[in-house]
């Protein structure tokens, strides 16, 4: 298997993780609560996604582009969620910098860019944290993460975040640390119980990140000190790729393996409500892996969030009642904006959704065959395609056969394709006007 198909299989299928405890292998996720005076099944019998004829060629509110300065998080905010981005209006590549060890059979990169202080902060498959400057992509530190044991030989995952002037890191080694933002200089380092693949949420003082466990672990922002924690049905299938909790206002919403999407308080931990987002009926065998495995959306006081069991849910931030569901499988984070919501599924397609009904506006299947140019061969398997970003009125996704797409919001048609030359499976990011791609020969890949 070549290192482009393996890193896509780590991507979209799921594994047993025999090595973790599993709590209780006959405990099932709880069915959520219904009720159907208020509920909106669009759920359709032969699972298509289907265009809402009252909404078909309907025009709906964008938010206009908006500068973004930083991008401290995977997500951007807090909340998990921005707008509309004013970055890359040529669309083009500007510049491309190597980062250090790439995706391999034993080592993948998978930890989503962020910008802060005019810096790009990356992590290679190594474990290997550094620091860029935003307009060159120039090298300003590095500073390797991975412990020196025997038993350290392998680990991958993990992702960084930046708050009050520190870098917090979360590795696939079994570690949660602190690296100063300007030097690279490491402050502290917790050793953790089970690897972590997702990226940390840092606000009030408290670094927030998911272990492989689905246990939701807490730490002192200043001084590593473990804090409080909680756990969600373990559950031993899962995706490689994992979620990072958002905030708002004191509700922290995190999302487990186990397919339950949980909102709790963000300084205690106290559990405020639970949703599993799964289909009551099964199709394959692979609609029974539940993981939520994208970022949760937190917006106008809705969640929005994608399982891989077909599921794409809002769900009121407050109550935890399900708003609308529609039939979508993905590892991807949705992304709102104004009246609707768009999403990728694992499939190809890419959705447009009205954010307070759930029916599309339009479905644009990237995967679609086209015309096979003289001396291509016509098959070449389905690509992957990330999370997306709104970014100057145009949707953008990556894939992993190194290609980014840019669809007009409002109409789902295809404006512009660019070859990056390297496969992508991490979404992109926007700020200080680029958009910055991590691809999986570990290149940094500015397009403005």
């Amino acid at each position: 298997m070549t290192p482009r198909r393996a890193a896509s299989v780590l991507a979209v299928v799921a594994v047993l993780a025999g090595c973790h405890t599993v709590s209780n292998p006959f405990r099932a996720p709880p069915k959520p609560v219904r009720d159907e005076s208020n509920r909106i099944s669009l759920l359709e019998l032969n699972d298509q996604l289907k265009v809402s004829e009252s909404l078909k060629g309907q025009d709906f509110f964008l938010p206009p582009p908006a500068p973004q300065a930083d991008w401290p998080l995977p997500g951007g905010t807090l909340e998990q969620s921005v707008e509309n981005v004013d970055a890359a209006p040529d669309f083009r590549v500007v510049w491309k910098r190597n980062i250090g060890l790439k995706s391999s059979a034993h080592s993948h990169v998978m930890a989503t860019p962020i910008v802060a202080e005019g810096k790009v902060f990356v992590m290679d498959a190594g474990a290997v944290v550094s620091a860029h400057d935003a307009q060159t992509g120039a090298q300003l530190w590095r500073a390797s993460l991975k412990p020196t044991g025997k038993r350290e030989r392998d680990g991958y995952g993990g992702g960084i975040a930046f708050a009050d002037g520190k870098l917090y890191v979360s590795s696939g080694f079994r570690l949660v640390a602190q690296v100063d933002a300007q030097t690279g200089a490491v402050g502290w380092v917790t050793r953790t119980d089970a690897p972590i693949h997702a990226a940390p949420t840092v606000t009030d003082g408290r670094v927030y990140v998911v272990d492989v466990d689905d246990q939701l672990l807490t730490f002192n922002e200043q001084t590593g000190t473990p804090d409080w924690t909680y756990q969600a049905l373990t559950e031993p299938a899962r995706m490689l790729v994992a979620s990072s909790p958002a905030v708002s206002n004191g509700t922290l919403v995190a999302s487990f393996a186990s397919g339950e999407l949980v909102a709790m308080r963000s300084d205690n931990g106290t559990e405020l409500w639970n949703q599993p987002l799964s289909r009551t009926t099964r199709t394959n065998a692979l609609s029974e892996i539940r993981d939520i495995a994208g970022r949760p959306v937190i917006y106008k006081g809705d969640v929005f969030a994608i399982s891989h069991a077909d599921v794409m849910a809002a769900t009121d931030l407050r109550t935890g009642q399900v708003r609308w569901q529609i039939p979508l499988s993905g590892i991807t984070s949705p992304w709102a904006a104004g009246d609707v919501v768009f999403a990728v599924g694992q499939d190809g397609n890419v959705i447009c959704a009205a954010r307070d009904s759930g029916q599309l506006y339009w479905v644009t299947d990237l995967n679609a065959p086209g015309p096979v140019k003289k001396g291509k061969k016509p098959g070449r398997g389905r690509d992957v395609w990330s999370s997306p970003i709104l970014a100057d009125n145009r949707l953008i996704t990556v894939s992993d056969h190194g290609e980014a797409v840019a669809l007009d919001a409002k109409s789902g048609q295809v404006v512009k394709r660019l070859k990056l030359g390297d496969d992508a499976l991490i979404s992109p990011i926007a700020a200080g006007g680029m958009i910055y791609v991590v691809s999986q020969t570990a290149d940094l890949i500015a397009i403005r």
